[in-house]
Order: C-alpha cells, then structure tokens, then sequence
C-alpha cells in the first residue's frame, strides 16, 4: 500500500497543495515551522479520522477557510482508490469513496492503513492513561476496521450514561431529595456492558499479539539495553477473556459501584478507565525511564504497531515525522535497517543529512505553503 497523490485545500498552513508521491521512501526537508508535519497529520487524519496533535477539528481549518479538504489516491495490490475526506468544524465531516459519498466517515476506514511516529508520542510513554488507550483502539480500527463502529457505540453509552449520572447529582446539589430519575440506569448498564466487552474483547487480544513485537522493536532500537513489556490492566476481572465473561464482569463491576457513581455523578468502571502497563525489566517505564529511554519506547510501540500489520498481511504506510535528529549516530543506521523496507516511508527532517544514506529516495523541499520535488 502506498500513497500515489495527496492534496490538500484549507488544510493548516495549506491554501492548495497537491504532492505525487511513490513508493519507496520520500524525504520531506524544511526548517521547522513551514509545514512538513501537517503533510503527515492530513494523511494521518485520513487513516484515523482523527489528529495526533489536536483534539478537535477547528486547528485543521486554515485560518479565515469554512472548511479543509483533504484529498489522497491509494495504491494497495495494484488497485487505485481515492478517498476525500472535509472537514467542517462544529459539523459531521463529510467523505467520499472514489467518487461516491459515503453514508459515515467512519466507512474510510481501512482504506488507507498508516503507523505514524511523531514526537507527540512521547505521551504514550509519559502520559496519561488516556493515551495509550487511544493507541491501542486506533491500532484495533487499523487491523479490523469494524471497531471503529464498536468504539463509537461505546462512547457513546458511556456520554449518555454520564449525562443521567450528571442529571441526578445537580438535582441532589441543588436540593432534590431524590435527584433525578435513574430508572433508565440498568438499561445504559447492559448497553454499556455490551459494548465494553467487545472493546475489551479486541484490547485483551491486541494486547497479546503485541508483546512480542514490542519485545523485539525495543530491543532493537536500544540495542539490548533492557527488555520492555506491555501487559493491560483492566477494572475487572479479565482472567478468562470471552466476550459472555467480561459482559458478565462488567454487568458485576458496575452493580457494586452504583452508589460511588450515584454520589459522584460519572461513570467510573469500564474500558475508558483502563491502562496500557508498559514496563521496563521489573518497573514501570512511566516515571523511571529516561528521556532517551522513553524516546526509545515510543519509538518501539509504533515499530510494534508497523510490524503486526504487516503479520496480518496488511502493508501500511510509515511515516517517521521529525525522529532522526533525536538519535545518537547509532540508532539512526539501526532505525534505518528496521524500517527500509517499507512499501511506502515518508520521513520528515530541518537537516536532511540527518537522515541516514542507506534510506535513499525521493526529496521534497517544503516551504511555507509549498512543496517541491528536489530530484
């Protein structure tokens, strides 16, 4: 799979642009600023229907532009298909499929398949665990796209539910003796059990299948030095991990925590409250590991991601945004060996002898609002 064109009209700090790229690799260069992140964040944008930068569509949308097109031809076995996703701010993106729209955006989904590592991922590592969930559903959507669906249900229970948790605890606050009315409650709970176990179903399994592949990736960005694992950690009990058990689990869970949630107006038990444990030997990564350690483990995670794709014959587009210029003469010649042959690698750097020689390819020059083919 690779991408053949990619336009963008609105886009950031693109009015219009249009790049024809290939597979193989393509190096983006640019002093910082100019624009070569947003190159990948749209193609990004793309696979996930979502950025790795903001948390809301509005900074997509060039300033003074109603809405961004983005716009790219894929490549995969030799077909072409072009996807077109705008995006208006405030609304429901709108997207096609060749040339036919599609009833959901969310129905692009696989149409282009993208493991991007970009500093931001360091939160991954350091962050919250809201991250790393968000890492694993994506990288679930991108092997089986049919989660995005399964994702979307969910939080969509866990909204309305919150909003009948919410009700009640502002008519107690605000003098109601009983609240508001819970009787729909037990209804959102067998919703939410449904749901969260099919989401939990699909984490439990990635989350096996992953570990190896972690193992190896950190391995061999650190050359040895010390061993990671991921293991996920979840609110319930998940020792046997069919779909019939954990919304059994879940049901329970939820039942022995009504009142805590009555009192505090929130729901507090189910997948959107667990973690993604990654370690490093016996401790945790978060807080003891170093700065290059870290950098090293992110870099891993999304390496993980790249190489259980392609163990499910999925070939993804790989994208390294800005990664060189933070390693050591070492780890660059060893992240060049793992990641060389990538149907399609999209590299961005400020210096382009920071990428190392054995990643020949295509250049473009990229400046503020433009993009040039150097060779």
């Amino acid at each position: 799979m690779y991408v053949q064109r990619l336009e963008l009209v609105d886009f950031r700090s693109y009015e219009r642009v249009a790049i024809d790229l290939s597979a193989g690799t393509s190096v983006l260069v640019g002093p910082n600023g100019v624009g070569k992140t947003n190159l990948l964040e749209a193609l990004g944008y793309v696979a996930t229907l979502d950025s790795h930068r903001v948390a809301t569509d509005a900074p997509l949308v060039r300033a003074g532009a109603a809405a961004a097109v983005v716009r790219c031809l894929v490549v995969h076995d030799g077909r072409e298909l072009q996807v077109e996703l705008e995006i208006v701010p405030g609304k429901a993106n709108r997207a096609r499929l060749g040339r036919s729209p599609v009833r959901r955006a969310r129905d692009v989904l696989g149409a282009l398949r993208m493991v991007l590592f970009a500093p931001e991922d360091l939160e991954l590592v350091r962050g919250d665990p809201a991250e790393r969930r968000r890492y694993l559903d994506d990288l679930l959507v991108a092997r089986q796209p049919r989660y995005a669906g399964v994702r979307a249900d969910y939080d969509r229970v866990v909204k309305q539910r919150n909003a009948l948790l919410r009700t009640s605890y502002l008519a107690r606050k605000t003098g109601g003796t009983r609240g508001g009315d819970l009787s729909t409650l037990d209804v959102w709970d067998a919703h939410l059990a449904r749901h969260g176990a099919e989401l939990l179903a699909g984490r439990l399994e990635l989350t096996t299948a992953l570990g190896p592949f972690v193992a190896k990736a950190y391995d061999a960005v650190a050359a040895g030095r010390g061993a990671a694992g991921i293991a996920y950690r979840a609110g319930v009990d998940v020792s046997t991990p069919d779909r019939a058990h954990l919304e059994s689990a879940l049901l329970e869970a939820l039942a022995a925590s009504r009142s805590s949630e009555v009192e505090r107006g929130v729901t507090l038990t189910g997948p959107h409250r667990d973690d993604l444990v990654l370690t490093l030997g016996e401790l945790p990564a978060k807080g003891y590991a170093s700065h290059g350690e870290s950098w090293s483990y992110a870099l891993a995670l999304r390496l993980a991601s790249y190489d259980l794709l392609r163990a499910d014959g999925i070939e993804p587009v790989l994208a390294l945004d800005d990664v060189f210029a933070e390693l050591d003469a070492g780890r660059r010649e060893r992240l060049a060996e793992l990641v060389g042959g990538a149907s399609q690698l999209l590299v961005t750097c400020a210096v382009a002898e920071d990428v190392p020689a054995a990643l020949g390819g295509a250049r473009f020059d990229v400046a503020e609002g433009t993009v040039r083919r150097a060779d």
